[in-house]
């Protein structure tokens, strides 16, 4: 536990991912503005402060606009027991930098989080510049501040640009306008939103198919039947076994809503396991007009 921790009450801090300056230090910032910000080093130690009492929220990255989907999370998922009150979107501005008196010309290498570099891999093979893995966004930029390496440029937010004193080169450094990552809001405890006819709301949960055929038409097949809007599907393998399939769900509806528990019985008919995530609500961001 954090010496930052000792004395303060859990219910004001939210933990996250990366070092200070971070996107998900920013969704944050936007989300929980008056709570205590705590970084941790994996976003499994961020979702650990909250099961033993230490955060009231975690903070997690889900999927980009431009990259996808955030890999580690969804193997995180199988081991938590935390649930999804809060989904939040968090625009990305991706800036190139480095440290003072760095010309664009002169940037050789280029380093961050590999999701960051994916949204930013045009321009970097603009400038002819070879990639550098790095374990996260801030880190990338704290790195360069202390090591103060020469051709190097790090992609990162504005805010770690000013934490970390380097210079921004480019601003918008992403391929794409309308680069946004999408977080989820992890708890330890989980209070259904009151079922509304007149709000929109997302449910997730994970399941995994009985091994018979046509298994995961039949799983989803009441969705459809009950006019239930599916939003994500995502599937990944489940202990190296390529007959153990899990999938994570997102889907416009309530969980009380009677065509959600209509379409939950039939899923329940074709699945081996099923593990509610949470109910919340739709953010604005999914409303709002996005560039072309």
């Amino acid at each position: 536990m954090p010496d930052s921790l000792i004395a303060l009450d859990a219910s004001h801090v939210v933990a996250y991912q990366g070092e200070p300056g971070a996107y998900s230090h920013l969704a944050c910032k936007h989300t929980f503005p008056d709570s205590k910000m705590i970084n941790c080093a994996t976003f499994a130690q961020a979702m650990q402060m909250v099961e033993q009492g230490e955060a009231l929220y975690a903070m997690i990255p889900v999927e980009n606009s431009t990259a996808g989907r955030v890999e580690e999370i969804y193997r995180e998922l199988r081991k938590t027991e935390l649930y999804v009150v809060k989904e939040h979107f968090e625009p990305v501005n991706h800036c190139l930098m480095a440290k003072a008196g760095t010309r664009l010309e002169d940037i050789k290498q280029i380093g961050s989080h590999p999701q960051a570099l994916a949204q930013c891999d045009d321009g970097i093979k603009a400038l002819g510049a070879t990639n550098l893995a790095m374990y996260d966004t801030a880190g990338a930029a704290k790195h360069l501040a202390e090591t103060g390496e020469d051709g190097l440029g790090v992609i990162s937010s504005e805010l770690a640009a000013e934490l970390y004193g380097l210079e921004i080169l480019k601003s918008h450094f992403n391929d794409r306008e309308g680069n946004t990552t999408r977080f989820l809001v992890f708890a330890k405890q989980h209070k259904l939103p009151p079922l509304n006819s007149e709000q929109i709301y997302i449910t997730s949960f994970m399941f995994r198919v009985r091994n018979i055929p046509a298994a995961l038409y039949k799983a989803m097949g009441g969705f459809a039947t009950h006019g239930i809007n599916m939003l994500k599907l995502e599937s990944y393998m489940v202990n190296g076994a390529f007959t153990a399939t899990q999938f994570y769900v997102d889907v416009e509806s309530h969980f009380q809503a009677p065509e959600m528990q209509s379409a939950l019985e039939e899923l329940r008919f074709f699945s081996e396991e099923i593990r509610m995530l949470g109910t919340y609500y739709a953010d604005e961001y999914r409303f709002a007009k996005k560039p072309s």
